[in-house]
């Protein structure tokens, strides 16, 4: 079964190539009969609404591009999808609803491992299939063989995603020692520092302090205080969009002494928060990016999704580039469609054996899904900003200010060290 659906596979990933011809609009078959509806829950408000809104705009290009192209098997796409509101807590019953009542026919998302975590036992029940949207470390929890991840995480999980960061740290001369971290107590910050903590101990790194803090907090001075009278070597933060300024800026108003200082902030995957921050993002290392416009990461169809999706995103009030999510986003939905074009049916357990089985040519290059539905191979970065002196939306195009500093097949510059280098 699995070669004959490797050879239709090939033939949906050339089919999906029309989808960047300047031809296809005239020479496309209208898509006919009732819809596929594919059904998420987004956050369009709340914490991570910056992030939520970019990817919905980015489904909805992919949407019309397919319905463009003559939908899938012949017939229109329909996204069906509710406002989460950043809540986990709302999930369940979108996904119940989705499922239930709307009778959608296939799924997506959620998008962030918060609202992620909460869907998979509505998912699991009804044994459907989905492709989570920038989630870390999910399947860990469940070993549910319908459930992949569209993110750049390997076979190593969460310990993927900080391992640069620690390698760097691990690099230097003399080796630093200490580490103190901080996380938000919440799915995906905990996550996260769980395979940080799991990559310094391995690195024969020293934790000397590990705390979290409730969500939501605004005052983090207390919070980096104690972080400093730790006086760690390394400081590593997991937090979220509202929590990146308070933190990096509280960090500068004590005057951190550590000699690296970042994580996993999500914040900065963000060009609003990133004006607003400027210089003090300045020597910030960053785990987090999982694009970056790099001639390594110049994947074929990329370019033209990021333009439509530049040029819809004017007057929207969302992120002008869309670099982290919206690569991301749109692959996720094309990997979707791709498996029910090799199938040729919307059965859930069939797309799911197409998933597990072939690698998958997208605007984020190849992906193969390996265990826990995770990549079979992980495409990791760690950036570091330097040279920022004002808040303008221009400098943050400019790679010799966002540099990637790991690994060394997409490097483009050198670590900046120590933190007090690089943060001026």
């Amino acid at each position: 079964m699995f070669n004959s659906i490797r050879t239709l596979l090939r033939h949906a990933v050339a089919a999906t190539a029309i989808f960047f011809t300047a031809v296809i609009g005239a020479y496309a078959q209208a898509p006919s009969g009732d819809p596929i509806k594919v059904g998420f829950s987004m956050s369009l408000t709340g914490a991570v609404a910056p992030n939520g809104r970019q990817l919905l705009l980015t489904l909805e290009i992919w949407r019309d591009d397919v319905n463009a192209a003559g939908g899938l098997l012949g017939r229109p796409v329909e996204l069906v999808y509710y406002d989460d509101q950043s809540n986990p807590a709302n999930v369940p019953s979108i996904y119940t609803k989705l499922l239930n009542v709307d009778k959608v026919d296939l799924l997506l998302g959620p998008y962030a491992t918060n609202m992620a975590a909460p869907a998979m036992p509505v998912i699991m029940q009804a044994e459907k299939t989905t492709i989570t949207l920038l989630a870390i470390g999910v399947n860990r929890h469940f070993n549910y063989d319908r459930y992949f991840s569209m993110i750049p995480l390997g076979p190593g999980g969460v310990k993927d995603f900080s391992r640069g960061f620690f390698e760097l740290a691990a690099a230097q001369q003399p080796k630093p020692k200490s580490v103190a971290m901080v996380a938000a107590d919440a799915e995906f910050a905990r996550t996260a520092a769980d395979g940080a903590k799991e990559n310094a101990k391995a690195l024969g790194f020293s934790i000397v302090y590990d705390a979290t803090y409730p969500p939501p907090t605004t005052d983090f001075s207390p919070t980096m205080r104690a972080v400093q009278a730790a006086n760690a070597d390394i400081v590593f933060v997991a937090a979220y969009p509202p929590d990146t300024v308070g933190i990096v800026r509280a960090a500068k108003e004590i005057g951190l002494t550590a000699k690296m200082f970042g994580g996993t902030m999500v914040g900065l995957l963000a060009t609003p928060l990133k004006v607003q921050m400027g210089p003090l993002m300045n020597g910030y290392i960053n785990n987090a990016e999982v694009f970056v416009p790099v001639p390594g990461f110049n994947f074929p169809g990329v370019k033209e999704v990021l333009q439509k999706y530049q040029e819809r995103a004017k007057g929207q009030g969302i992120d002008p580039f869309g670099y982290n999510f919206v690569p991301y986003g749109y692959a996720a939905a094309q990997v979707l469609g791709m498996a029910v074009e090799a199938t040729k049916s919307l059965d859930h357990a069939k797309a799911a054996d197409a998933l597990r089985s072939s690698t998958f040519k997208t605007v984020v290059g190849d992906v193969a899904f390996g265990k826990d539905g995770e990549w079979a191979k992980p495409r990791t970065v760690v950036t570091q900003w330097r040279n920022l002196t004002g808040n303008d939306l221009g400098q943050l195009t400019d790679l010799q200010k966002w540099s990637v500093v790991w690994p060394a097949e997409y490097r483009n510059a050198d670590l900046v060290y120590p933190y007090e280098a690089a943060k001026k």
